[in-house]
């Protein structure tokens, strides 16, 4: 097979199956773990939305034009609540009403430990599948994806907003108590939750107390003890054996690849017979 390739397709079942898209197909991966596989990048990239060549990818995708002037590259896109729709300086508009001015959840995730983020609705499971999480469950739900930054910088002060992607790799996460999680931590910012209330109004978010908790189980034969990361910009032909899938992560016998990190790099994949390399 050989295409322009995309951030790893998922879906959701006892365990998470996991889709390599290269143009208009998608591999199944999960029947491949356990064979040996080659990803060679022929050196082309091409921009995902203009779909002219460019030598480096921005944001994931996008040529160097691209990234400067669309709204999904806007530093806010990182810091929602940095949001200047308000101001009158949004890149587009139209951008925003479909995408930053609809509901959102804000959420806990156990990834490589405790951790909270946001994400659209319409993006459950999937966004946590992609950060390799074990468990999650929505505390919030929001008007704006700008109130959802707020709620998280709020919630940052007492865990973290990043996923420690090298430990998440070594291995299975312990599971925790979430719903005791929840509680300890909506008893710590009760009085700040007011603040945003006034701020923005006994409308601006709905606390989710129903208390279901997803688990997801990845694809994964066996964990490395060293991560090593692998990058078709420094190693066009790689080749290993296929030990696992988790988050964005292919997992190999030499290292792990961030699939999300090479969107739009065209790719040829084989799947090798043992002992050819």
């Amino acid at each position: 097979m050989k295409g322009f390739s995309q951030k790893l397709y998922t879906e959701q079942h006892e365990t998470v199956q996991y889709y390599l898209p290269l143009g208009q197909e998608k591999l199944h991966l999960n029947p491949l773990i356990g064979s040996r596989i080659q990803l060679k990048h022929t050196g082309v990239i091409q921009c995902s939305h203009c779909g002219r060549g460019t030598r480096k990818s921005y944001s994931q995708g996008y040529c160097y034009p691209c990234f400067k002037k669309l709204p999904q590259c806007d530093l806010c896109m990182m810091s929602p609540e940095r949001c200047h729709y308000a101001s009158g300086t949004c890149r587009d508009d139209e951008f925003a009403t479909t995408f930053c001015m609809q509901p959102h959840i804000v959420y806990l995730a156990n990834s490589s430990g405790l951790k909270v983020g946001i994400t659209k609705m319409t993006q459950v499971p999937t966004r946590w599948i992609d950060q390799g999480a074990v468990q999650a469950m929505p505390l919030f739900e929001v008007q704006t994806r700008q109130i959802a930054g707020f709620l998280e910088v709020l919630i940052k002060r007492h865990i973290s907003d990043k996923t420690q992607w090298q430990k998440m790799l070594k291995s299975e996460d312990i599971h925790v108590d979430l719903i005791q999680e929840r509680d300890d931590l909506m008893a710590k910012i009760r009085v700040e939750l007011g603040e945003i209330t006034d701020k923005f109004g006994s409308s601006a978010y709905t606390i989710l107390d129903h208390r279901n908790v997803t688990t997801l189980r990845y694809p994964v034969d066996f964990y490395p003890t060293k991560v090593v990361s692998l990058s078709l910009d420094k190693t066009p032909e790689i080749s290993g054996n296929l030990i696992g899938i988790k988050g964005q992560y292919m997992i190999f016998d030499i290292g792990v690849m961030n699939m999300r990190k090479f969107s739009s790099y065209e790719i040829e994949f084989s799947e090798l017979e043992p002992g050819l390399f």
